[in-house]
């Protein structure tokens, strides 16, 4: 098992979950394209295609079974060996009822597809005014098992007027602030896989031009101040919630996305780098209150980084500490493992909803959204591919496709 399954795909449903869906349902449909993308000829180097990169979640009720099909056929994630052809299918079919009545329960669907497309085009927005000698900036939104699948993205691109011979430049941009193998590392896999299958055989042009898309990554950004300072102003906005008495003795829960041992121990950077960013967000804070970092959406047998944030919230009310703020510090926008585990789960059940709160997710925060376009940028300019992290495997990395993807990314010479 590895990182990111939503937890509610593997244990029982809760007598919350058993909600009728609403007319929230209504699909999340595609940013539209409004005409194919042509070389600005007041820009020396653009267009320039932001990809979006993320797991993604079924936008309807009705979208979980094949997001659920997705999600256990992929070996980066849920590992199941030689049996993953057999067992991933009869999971996620029994599964599926269940997990629907959770999306019920939030409205009908997940809403991290109207968020990301919303984030990637207000970026966008920006960058054609920060970044003009790389405009026009175009949004995509590659999710990893659900619409946008990233096959249906990259035909998008080639149908926009990338690659096919035209060449043209595009950043794979993670929305993982911390990486992990599991996420960032199953996305940039799945993306090569499919620039592979639809641009692979492409062979060079009269003049020496190989006329493919030139490829670059941001792949991690777990310590950038717009982030930090994005995720300390809803603190600080939560706070004002409590007495001003009370105020600097609530306890801030940070909360990130669990990983088996057994990828922690294979040499994934993940736990580091959400510690990273919880230390930086408290020196911003001025280490105004006490805090914690914990994990959720354990699931399995198999031991998991902990403790779980759960079980903290429990012993911490059982120790007479009922000032308690949740802040979900892996996750940019609302998702099932917000608004249903963290809001439903874990508050709902906590007996104090009182005084168990949680921050504010990133969403369309504006300072978050100025924070990508900066990073967005500062890439755009350096000129590099990937950074000199992402190119270095774990020790204990045994993956072909791992290696190959890593290489090819790598490897990509930029105008």
């Amino acid at each position: 098992m590895a990182f990111r399954l939503p937890a509610a795909a593997l244990r029982p449903l809760r007598s919350s979950a058993l909600l009728k869906p609403t007319a929230q349902q209504t699909r999340w449909r595609a940013t539209p394209t409004p005409f194919p993308v042509t070389p600005d000829t007041t820009s020396s180097r653009g267009p320039t295609a932001m990809v979006f990169l993320n797991m993604g979640g079924p936008s309807t009720v009705d979208e979980v079974g094949d997001f659920l099909s997705r999600l256990f056929a992929d070996g980066d994630l849920i590992p199941l060996g030689r049996l993953q052809s057999y067992l991933g299918p009869l999971i996620s079919k029994r599964r599926t009822p269940k997990i629907q009545k959770q999306y019920a329960a939030i409205g009908g669907g997940s809403p991290i597809r109207k968020w990301s497309e919303h984030q990637c085009e207000e970026m966008c927005k920006l960058l054609d005014q920060i970044s003009p000698e790389t405009a026009p900036h175009k949004p995509y939104v590659a999710f990893r098992y659900a619409n946008p699948l990233t096959e249906h993205m990259y035909q998008q691109l080639l149908a926009d007027g990338f690659g096919n011979g035209k060449g043209g430049r595009a950043v794979a941009f993670t929305q993982y602030p911390q990486y992990s193998c599991s996420t960032t590392g199953s996305s940039l896999n799945e993306l090569w896989k499919w620039r592979q299958r639809l641009e692979g055989k492409a062979g060079p042009l009269d003049d020496g031009r190989d006329g493919t898309i030139k490829w670059s990554v941001i792949d991690r950004w777990p310590v950038h101040p717009g982030l930090v300072e994005a995720f300390a102003q809803n603190i600080e906005a939560k706070l004002q919630e409590y007495p001003p008495e009370r105020r600097d003795k609530v306890v801030l829960l940070f909360s990130a996305h669990s990983l088996p041992m057994s990828v922690v121990n294979r040499g994934d950077p993940y736990p580091a780098e959400v510690g990273a960013t919880v230390h930086a967000v408290m020196q911003r804070l001025g280490h105004s209150n006490p805090y914690r970092l914990c994990w959720q959406s354990q699931v399995g047998p198999q031991p998991w980084l902990g403790p779980q944030t759960q079980m903290s919230v429990e012993e911490y009310i059982a120790k007479g500490q009922k000032d308690l703020v949740l802040i979900p510090i892996a996750f940019t926008s609302d998702h099932i493992e917000t608004l249903y585990e963290l809001d439903e789960e874990v508050i709902g059940e906590s007996g104090h909803k009182d005084t168990v709160k949680r921050v504010e997710s990133l969403n369309g925060n504006p300072i978050f959204i100025k924070a990508l376009a900066d990073l967005a940028k500062t890439h755009l300019d350096s000129g590099i591919a990937t950074s000199p992290q992402m190119s270095l495997r774990c020790p204990g990395c045994k993956s072909d496709r791992c290696h190959e993807s890593k290489k090819f990314f790598a490897a990509q010479e930029l105008a």
